[in-house]
């Protein structure tokens, strides 16, 4: 059973991605097109105003790439660092816990790209892609003997 589950896991982690991805680009989305329901207070974030509109555009890029799996790893690290500072500054000063102040999704959010940081983009992915198009061929000779020397 458990070497099934295990099997499965880069396809797993890939739904994991789309779904985060998908919600924290929708999140970026309302706050700055005023769509899906649009922000939380109603209506679009100023352009430029620190630190909404940064936010926001942050949610969307990161969301977009992450959802992608297209430079997952550096997507989901900015993208963590905006919902950890987003949890300290906006949530935290009113309440200790995530369910007083407020903050749970800036939570999840940040934990769950964080944990993306470090398993990368699982199935499903661009970054895949773009791998396998520029990895060697299993067996090939390097062209030289000094390429030969940098590659080992």
């Amino acid at each position: 059973m458990t070497g099934r589950l295990n099997s499965a896991q880069p396809y797993a982690l890939g739904l994991f991605r789309i779904v985060v991805g998908l919600l924290f680009a929708c999140h970026g989305a309302a706050s700055l097109f005023d769509v899906l329901g649009g922000a939380a207070g109603g209506g679009s974030v100023p352009a430029g105003s620190w630190p909404g509109w940064y936010a926001a555009v942050i949610q969307l890029v990161g969301g977009v790439l992450v959802l992608a799996g297209l430079g997952t790893r550096a997507a989901a690290f900015v993208s963590s660092g905006s919902m950890a500072y987003a949890y300290f500054d906006v949530h935290q000063p009113n309440a200790l816990w995530p369910l007083e102040n407020g903050g749970e999704l800036s939570a999840l959010f940040c934990w769950s790209m964080l944990l993306l940081v470090f398993t990368g983009s699982g199935a499903f992915g661009l970054d895949r892609l773009f791998a396998a198009r520029t990895a060697p061929a299993a067996g090939a000779e390097p062209a030289s003997s000094e390429q030969a020397r940098v590659t080992a």
